[in-house]
């Protein structure tokens, strides 16, 4: 089977059927074929999220949410050609047709174009007390707890090298000692990690405001105690599609009422009964991308968080965006999650 073959999709397939094509294909992008592998329409991962905020249902079939005039090329282009169209077009997959509008190749940029190292910078909040975990954190930094037999703050940190990423800022505050004489200047990960250090406590994002000021690159700011899959290059790549100051990962959270609810309109009157109903929200992932800019909004040595950094972008007149997750989350909150993080960790990583 050719490596292409792997994107493909039955146009009688649902959601889910498309979403497993796009995560286990690796491309990105699911194609919707007919019976003789004509292209009929393209589902991509960012098609996926915007699905998830919609709420919609992913058991319809995937011909309901596919691009049905998807860009593609004829096999006659060159490789250059190709190109140019990604790059005009702003996608970073291109299906290849012959004649008979039938798939022959998918051209990724991912893969030919863009380059392993990444040059933004990472910042991780690693000062927490983390005093919901009890005794486990008495003596111990939160992003220090083994998770999977090595410390959680090793796995983030080699999560994002894996990806390319090797400039890191660490933010330390409770037993930094800990962390600084375990990672040091990561010279043995052969990477770079600077410390700040805060005197008290500043927030979520407070502490921002001790990154350097020569900073040009968009920047990956993510919490310590968060074990994720994400994929950080796609975070930057959407923040920067949608020309936004500051993107928030955001995870869908289902919430299910354990009663009867009953439908009343204003006069009381009874319309109808739903039974244990099921509502989905969205929640801070604790994972953001952030522009340059957006540290002009953080002030100078006080308790700021993250979602006051985001208010004060929307009151400027900023573009803040959220970006759903859909790879592997947890938050290492409470004893629960540090036992199901363990017990989770040989099948994620």
């Amino acid at each position: 089977m050719s490596r292409w073959e792997n994107f493909l999709v039955r146009e009688d397939a649902n959601l889910v059927d498309a979403a497993r094509i796009i995560d286990a294909g690796g491309g990105q992008i699911a194609l919707v074929v007919d019976d003789q592998r004509r292209l009929l329409g393209t589902i991509t991962d960012a098609d996926l999220r915007r699905a998830l905020l919609a709420g919609s249902d992913f058991q319809m079939s995937c011909t309901h949410f596919m691009c049905k005039t998807p860009i593609s090329a004829p096999i006659t282009h060159s490789r250059e050609e190709c190109r140019k169209i990604m790059v005009k077009r702003h996608i970073g997959q291109l299906p290849i047709i012959d004649v008979n509008g039938c798939i022959v190749d998918v051209i990724l940029m991912t893969e030919m174009y863009l380059p392993d190292e990444q040059p933004n910078p990472v910042v991780i909040m690693a000062g927490g007390l983390g005093s919901r975990l009890g005794d486990l954190t008495r003596n111990t930094p939160k992003p220090m707890l083994n998770i999977g037999g090595r410390p959680l703050l090793e796995t983030i940190i080699d999560q994002m090298v894996q990806q390319g990423f090797s400039k890191f800022f660490l933010t330390v505050n409770f037993k930094a000692d800990i962390i600084i004489n375990h990672f040091q200047d990561g010279l043995g990960k052969n990477i770079s990690i600077e410390y700040l250090h805060e005197k008290k406590r500043l927030g979520t994002a407070g502490s921002l405001h001790m990154l350097p000021k020569n900073i040009e690159d968009d920047i990956i700011v993510m919490n310590g105690d968060i074990l994720s899959r994400v994929d950080a290059r796609r975070l930057l790549l959407t923040h920067r599609r949608m020309n936004s100051i500051a993107t928030m990962s955001v995870k869908d959270f289902d919430l299910t009422i354990p009663y009867g609810v009953v439908d009343m309109d204003e006069d009381s009157n009874i319309k109808g009964f739903s039974e244990k109903p099921v509502t989905r929200h969205f929640i801070n992932a604790g994972i953001y991308a952030l522009s340059p800019r957006a540290l002009n909004y953080v002030p100078e040595d006080k308790f700021f968080d993250m979602p006051s950094l985001f208010n004060a972008c929307r009151e400027a007149g900023e573009n803040t965006r959220a970006y759903p997750l859909r790879e592997y989350w947890i938050d290492i909150g409470h004893l629960k999650d540090f036992d199901r993080a363990n017990f989770e960790f040989s099948e994620h990583f």
